[in-house]
């Protein structure tokens, strides 16, 4: 029976855990901002969306995960765009775009001739089947990431908390929320081979859950919300492993129960710190 240390002497888990550490990066930045701006549905919006992108690079012959990038920071501007300039509420512009991305997909899919792609793997993600390619990608996205927001650190807080106090103060807040779209659709787009269109949001919503469980303020987040990503991401990928289940499944079984656990272990504390009735 194979135990963990062998299990790192195959490339394809060194592969998998390299890029669970880089996605815990990721999810601790991009994460963050999105649950302090209560987005968090922007991110399945993106995903579901960008499947408009596989199913025309499907019927072209193209990269399916290029036309997915190109059709999900479409979808990010769209929804930023719709709900500043055009008169629509966020909710509804999500709504609106992730509609029309799924259908456009579905039917690019169904006109591609020959034989109907397999598209499993990205709406329920694999993460055994990273790259090195992909990892180097995911490596140079977050090294953006983390240079942007420690390069704008306090403009990006006042975006996501007060940005009326930071537009008075001469901040570009629009200009900034733009980018900052951006660099959420690039992460999750490319996230999808971790936990597939379907999960892939929760991966950017459950460690910050977790984290809030400790903390509420945003530069603590952070760091603790990379930590629990990284624990939920590893558990669920030696589990997914040596249970044979999907990996996307088991990863955000894994961070369920770890926010799980670590609530109770807070209950039971604050409980036993409660003084005794006379």
């Amino acid at each position: 029976m194979q135990t963990f240390i062998d299990l790192l002497s195959y490339q394809f888990f060194q592969n998998a855990l390299a890029a669970a550490f880089v996605a815990s990066i990721l999810s601790g930045f991009i994460g963050t901002y999105i649950v302090s701006r209560r987005m968090v549905f922007v991110t399945d919006g993106i995903t579901h969306s960008s499947f408009g992108g596989l199913g025309i690079a499907y019927f072209f012959g193209l990269n399916p995960f290029l036309g997915a990038v190109l059709f999900g920071v479409g979808t990010a501007l769209g929804i930023e765009w719709m709900s500043r300039k055009g008169n629509i509420r966020e909710d509804s512009a999500i709504a609106i775009l992730w509609a029309v991305g799924m259908a456009t997909g579905i039917v690019f899919v169904f006109l591609t001739p020959g034989y109907t792609p397999n598209l499993m793997s990205f709406l329920f993600g694999n993460i055994l089947n990273v790259t090195k390619l992909d990892i180097v990608i995911l490596s140079s996205l977050a090294i953006a990431v983390a240079s942007f927001f420690m390069l704008f650190y306090r403009v990006v807080l006042l975006t996501a908390h007060d940005p009326e106090f930071a537009s008075a103060s001469g901040v570009p807040v629009n200009a900034f929320r733009y980018v900052l779209m951006i660099l959420i659709a690039l992460t999750v787009v490319f996230s999808i081979k971790i936990a597939g269109i379907i999960l892939v949001m929760s991966i950017f919503t459950i460690p910050q859950i977790i984290a809030s469980v400790f903390t509420r303020n945003f530069g603590t987040i952070i760091p603790l919300s990379m930590l629990f990503a990284f624990l939920g991401l590893t558990g669920g990928l030696i589990s997914s492993y040596f249970a044979d289940f999907p990996s996307g499944a088991s990863i955000i079984l894994a961070l369920v129960v770890l926010w799980g656990l670590l609530k109770g272990f807070t209950w039971m504390i604050r409980w036993r710190k409660q003084p005794a009735k006379t």
